[in-house]
């Protein structure tokens, strides 16, 4: 079942680890896999790119069906694998609308930690200024802070 599933991904993507923590939660092992190097720049390599001609990772392929969107592919696994593993998604409707509204919170984290991190990456030197980087930082934090306190009520809960 598995062996016609091909995974593209790189080493320290947490898209790609979404992925492949998906397909072990599916019980979905023997799966095809190739680790690429960012740093030489492999996954603009024309093998990615006739998967995903953005040249992102993760790349994923079953059968036909290509997905190189990571939570496209775990909620493609899912849906497909339903019976199979672990459930991904709840059943029940209050259970559903937290998981899918933390898995798209995720994402507004995910941009405020990247303002942060690649400013001095993405900036111009001479375009760059403190208040800037301050006013990333102090989003960041505000926003770490909403995550701290949906982990304490889950915490509570157990």
């Amino acid at each position: 079942m598995a062996q016609d599933m091909t995974l593209l991904w790189g080493s320290g993507s947490p898209p790609c680890w979404r992925v492949m923590i998906a397909l072990e939660e599916k019980n979905l092992q023997g799966y095809n896999q190739k680790l690429l190097s960012f740093q030489k720049m492999e996954h603009k390599s024309q093998e990615v790119m006739d998967m995903n001609p953005r040249g992102q990772l993760p790349s994923f392929k079953h059968g036909t069906h290509v997905l190189n969107e990571s939570y496209a592919a775990c909620m493609y696994l899912e849906s497909q694998f339903k019976s199979q593993g672990n459930k991904l998604i709840p059943d029940c409707p209050a259970g559903q609308a937290l998981m899918y509204q933390r898995m798209f919170e995720g994402l507004t984290l995910n941009q405020k930690m990247a303002e942060v991190i690649y400013y001095n990456w993405k900036v111009p030197e001479g375009e760059r200024h403190d208040s800037a980087v301050k006013r990333n930082r102090e989003a960041l934090t505000a926003e770490i802070k909403l995550w701290e306190g949906y982990l304490q009520k889950v915490k509570l809960k157990t």
